[in-house]
């Protein structure tokens, strides 16, 4: 067999720790003291007039909740007003994000006043008894600069009450009597917090209503109940102070979707292959329709009855076949044997009637779902089925809540389906990826038309951009059939037999099964993050747009992952990082100056934990990334400041960076906050000199600075191209021969084995 350059590995060994620079000054401030004190004092008197109006019981132990929104030059999480709230007894329990124009910008460094602009900023849900907002109101005009906290309310654009119609999310009137909605509360699971959640079902009762909260989800500071109510009713029930949200229940995707031919089945004979998978201790979890008693795929497949589950309905078995033999074998070549499964699969019925029968089954299908992962721990998992529910880029939905805080290790890579409506109003935002594709621990997976060269999104597949952070969304695409050229699977009736169906379904667990090949070939040398980043690193871009199709599609080839052409050296780190620390990280060159042109591209993902009650600060985690060139080349330090100590940058990740940039310019433009990072750029081979990229980890929480001493797990995968360094790969790994090494296959890899 010819001489196959592998991935190389171990490459965290070549990375160090650094002294980090911090940049930034003084502030010019929008408002003065006093501008601020007289903006403010009308606002706040609002507040406590409507806050004291409130009846006792629908403020549970006299806890009133308002509405701050940060000017938006104030919301980098060093700005939070943490001072300002401790002195006048309130607290923040939530926030989202929002755009406003604010009534005044801070002048630029030369003291020239600028123009308002419609700008993102920061909306905080404040929680306080409710003489706090009455003594904040009538004491706010004797505060002088010197007072505790004061300096802080230059950063406040706003203080509003929250009206019960604030929180109704409601599509056009329904003409049932009663609906079932779901409701979102600022509550989080502690002991100490559980009675606010009596008082709330008290308060319901009052109102004759019969709440059952049995059933209820807790992620971060919210909790998600069901409550079946008439629609007369809603702005009483959002009058409970801690409500945050009411809105219908959504209802589950259809697996059949309407006024589009699904699927049909074939007559063609197949022969299934009667061997082992590749590696029978890979964990592999698919939470979908079922799979029929003694069918064929049983060979490989272990079904489970979830807790609850009724009959089984017969187009949810095809359903349930179908996903599993998409990560079994992909799209089926029904000229061609099938290929040997990666792993064997746990499947889980989670689903019984027909989707859209039972107005309760959201919630008890993602219970279903939630017990079996707090049961049993998996390298991959599956879900192609999920609310019929666009996502919203204020909100976080309780799918997404779930799933996210379980996959924050990163011990687990998954797969998301985004939905099947690409081709919906999108005045209206319905064709918008839908829950919970928007989980930034997980890829959220479209569907393309082809799996050969010609390919662009197929018309059905929901599209982004997702919830910032978590901008790329869908994260990748795959081939997921057309009406012209449908997805082969097996069908659920005769399981020698091929049926014909298309839809983001099937191109998820395709792609699951591409990252399982990487895993089954190379065992515990990779990580589920290293695998991902892989996945997204190795993705074929088009000019389709990103909002459409991500990164790209996955590779065609396990080979196109993990082996190199001479020309080409690919490297994965694999490691952590220390809050507020700087890490340096060397791209692999060989001595001497190269030839050419160099292309190089680089992939960072990292998991993190989430705060799903601060849906605009969702992500707890942030990395810095500065990428620099030529360790020889550093800037002309500026009039009365010293030598700079590191080399300088260039962009990378994003475009040009100013001298100074805003928090909102950062998140737009820098994606400080998105925890996955994939460009590729082109160099003069002259103008590499040592690169490196410096990486920086920030550390928030309920977007505020989190100082806590705590590690984020990483993985970055770099990729250098020369094509006039025909030995490019040998010379990389003669340089570094006592530090990376080569990530030989446990097993032999299939050369151009598909990954469809």
């Amino acid at each position: 067999m010819a001489k196959r350059n592998f991935l190389l590995g171990k490459g965290e060994i070549l990375t160090s720790p650094i002294t980090g620079t911090r940049s930034g000054g003084d502030k010019n401030q929008p408002y003065t003291f006093n501008e601020a004190q007289e903006r403010l004092q009308p606002m706040l008197n609002n507040v406590a007039e409507k806050v004291a109006n409130l009846s006792p019981d629908s403020c549970p132990d006299d806890y009133a909740v308002a509405s701050i929104t940060l000017n938006p030059e104030y919301i980098a999480k060093s700005y939070y007003p943490s001072e300002l709230f401790e002195a006048v007894g309130i607290s923040a329990i939530g926030s989202k994000g929002r755009r406003i124009t604010p009534a005044k910008r801070s002048a630029n460094k030369d003291m020239i006043e600028r123009t308002p602009i419609e700008s993102l900023t920061t909306e905080l849900f404040v929680v306080g008894k409710r003489h706090a907002f009455t003594n904040w109101a009538r004491s706010l005009s004797l505060w002088t600069e010197l007072s505790d906290g004061a300096g802080q309310i230059v950063e406040i654009e706003e203080i509003t009450f929250l009206e019960p119609s604030d929180k109704i999310k409601l599509s056009p009137i329904d003409n049932h009597e009663k609906i079932l909605y779901e409701i979102v509360l600022h509550l989080n699971e502690d002991i100490g917090e559980k009675r606010f959640l009596a008082k709330f079902q008290d308060y319901l009762e009052k109102l004759n209503l019969k709440p059952d909260f049995t059933r209820r989800f807790y992620a971060g500071g919210l909790c998600f109940v069901e409550l079946e109510a008439p629609q007369a009713l809603v702005e009483k029930i959002a009058e409970f102070s801690l409500v945050r949200v009411l809105r219908k229940m959504p209802s589950l995707r259809l697996i059949r979707p309407e006024g589009r031919t699904y699927g049909r089945f074939f007559d063609t004979k197949i022969d299934l292959p009667d061997f082992d998978p590749i590696d029978p201790n890979i964990k592999v979890a698919i939470f979908d329709g079922g799979i029929p008693d003694g069918h064929p795929i049983c060979r490989w497949v272990t079904p489970y009855e979830t807790e609850g589950v009724m009959t089984a309905d017969p187009e949810n078995l095809q359903h349930g076949v179908s996903v599993t033999s998409a990560f079994l074998f992909g799209h089926i070549d029904a000229k061609s044997p099938l290929p040997q499964p990666y792993s064997y699969v746990d499947h889980y019925r989670v689903l019984d009637d027909a989707p859209g029968q039972d107005p309760r089954e959201l919630f008890e299908i993602l219970e279903r779902i939630k017990n079996v992962l707090a049961t049993k721990r998996y390298d991959f998992i599956n879900l192609s089925i999920g609310p019929y529910f666009p996502i919203e880029d204020d909100e976080v939905h309780s799918w997404t809540a779930v799933l996210d805080d379980y996959l924050s290790d990163g011990a687990t890579l998954a797969t998301i389906a985004v939905g099947n409506d690409g081709d919906g109003d999108a005045e209206i935002g319905a064709n918008r990826i839908q829950v919970p594709a928007d989980c930034v621990n997980a890829l959220a997976i479209g569907a393309c038309d082809s799996p050969d060269d010609n390919w662009t999104r197929a018309a059905y597949s929901s599209i982004g951009p997702g919830r910032s952070p978590g901008l790329v969304k869908p994260d990748l695409v795959d081939f997921g059939g057309e009406i012209q050229r449908p997805f082969l699977t097996l069908n659920s009736v005769d399981g020698n037999k091929l049926y014909a169906t298309s839809g983001t379904s099937f191109s998820s667990p395709s792609t699951l099964r591409l990252g399982c090949g990487v895993r089954a070939h190379f065992g515990s040398a990779l990580n589920a993050l290293a695998i991902r980043t892989l996945l997204v690193h190795c993705s074929e871009s088009s000019d389709t747009p990103r909002f459409e199709i991500g990164w790209g599609r996955v590779a065609r080839h396990l080979e196109d992952i993990v082996v190199c052409p001479d020309h080409v050296m690919r490297v994965v780190f694999q490691g952590r990082l220390t809050a507020s620390k700087y890490m340096r990280v060397p791209i692999p060159l060989p001595n001497g100056t190269l030839k050419g042109m160099i292309k190089v591209t680089a992939t960072l993902v990292y998991a993190t934990p989430c705060d799903p009650h601060h849906s605009g600060n969702y992500t707890r985690s942030g990395l810095d990334v500065y990428f620099r060139p030529n360790n020889t080349k550093k800037n002309k330090p500026l009039p009365g400041k010293p030598e700079p100590i590191h080399a300088s940058t260039k962009p990378f990740f994003t475009k040009a960076r100013k001298e100074f940039e805003t928090e909102e310019e950062l998140r737009r433009d820098a994606w400080k906050w998105e925890n996955c990072q994939h460009a590729t750029n082109n160099f003069q081979s002259t103008t590499l000199v040592e690169p490196s990229f410096d990486i920086h980890y920030n550390a928030r929480s309920e977007g505020r600075s989190d100082n806590r001493s705590q590690e984020l797990q990483y993985a970055l995968v770099i990729t250098v191209e020369a094509p006039r360094v025909k030995d490019l790969y040998n010379q990389v790994l003669r340089k570094y021969a006592t530090k990376l090494e080569q990530l030989r296959p446990v097993i032999d890899v299939p050369i151009k084995l598909s990954g469809a």
